[in-house]
């Protein structure tokens, strides 16, 4: 019987530009949980008894090498994609979103993915002290190889003091779309949720969804490798992810920069897992409901 879900790790963190640690966030995030998902009480759906959802090990990344790791990303990827079934990848620093939405979009009819990035940062930097595999630059990258138009491509929780100017500036030439952490304080989640859906559907039939961790305040996630004050809270962030996957087809997903070494009491795996969860609950909702899980994977 064919999966409909495939969890797969993404062990690099060698494109970081502060604190390492990364790589050792599939592991975390996998274990991040004092018991089985058996019942969602919002929802009221036991999601595995829905869905099939397989572990599908780790991409076989190797250390100092980012062409080859970020090969060896992709293809694992696009094992899970081209079968239909929705690959949710753990990372791994952020820059494993560009091999990973790379294989997803191939797996797709050309410009039928539209992204919904949560982030503190934009991470559309030109490239950071000559490496064009940071995890400064991975959504610069899927933009300008042409994997997803930058029209379609939407950021929610942007703050801080990164990136400059004139990132912002080609951001507006592509078309990008974001929604900083200000709008989602002054006008609530469910509206910019609704925007960056809309927004990233103008075309489009599938979302990819990407969650960078550091989203959230670093109260609640103080394991990431750049955490940036005056983020989301867990039950808003959680409550974005559940809009998404109820309302769009969302055909993969991953959750980024869980860095363990840095993780007091497990909080920030737990809610990283937490964040998979609730999408795996929403997409189990729409298989019962009689809609489509992700990407119309048949069990």
């Amino acid at each position: 019987m064919r999966p409909d879900i495939a969890i797969i790790g993404a062990p690099w963190d060698e494109g970081v530009t502060y604190r390492p640690g990364a790589r050792f966030g599939p592991r975390a995030v996998r274990t991040a949980s004092y018991q089985t998902a058996e019942w969602h009480l919002e929802l009221e759906i036991a999601p595995l008894d829905v869905l099939r959802v397989v572990d599908y090990g780790d991409a076989r990344c190797l250390p100092g090498l980012a062409e080859l790791s970020h090969t060896a990303i992709r293809e694992r990827v696009g094992e899970v994609a081209t079968r239909a079934i929705i690959p949710m990848v753990i990372g791994g620093d952020h820059s494993i979103t560009w091999p990973s939405a790379t294989a997803v979009a191939a797996a797709h009819p050309p410009g039928s993915v539209g992204i919904v990035h949560f982030d503190a940062h934009a991470d559309t930097g030109t490239n950071v002290w000559g490496n064009l595999y940071s995890h400064g630059s991975p959504m610069r990258r899927l933009i300008e190889s042409g994997v997803i138009a930058g029209r379609n491509f939407v950021q929610v929780g942007l703050r801080g003091y990164w990136p400059p100017k004139d990132v912002f500036d080609w951001m507006r030439e592509q078309g990008m779309r974001w929604h900083l952490m200000g709008e989602l304080r002054d006008r609530g989640v469910v509206p910019v949720i609704e925007d960056a859906i809309a927004e990233a559907l103008d075309g489009p039939d599938h979302i990819y969804l990407s969650v960078d961790i550091d989203v959230l305040d670093p109260g609640f996630a103080p394991g990431t490798g750049t955490p940036e004050p005056g983020g989301m809270q867990p039950v808003d962030l959680l409550h974005a992810i559940r809009q998404i996957a109820l309302q769009t087809d969302v055909v993969a997903m991953d959750v980024v920069e869980v860095s363990p070494p840095y993780d007091w009491a497990e909080l920030t795996s737990q809610n990283a897992h937490r964040c998979l969860l609730e999408a795996i609950s929403a997409l189990a909702v729409k298989r019962r409901d009689g809609g489509s899980a992700g990407n119309r994977a048949s069990g």
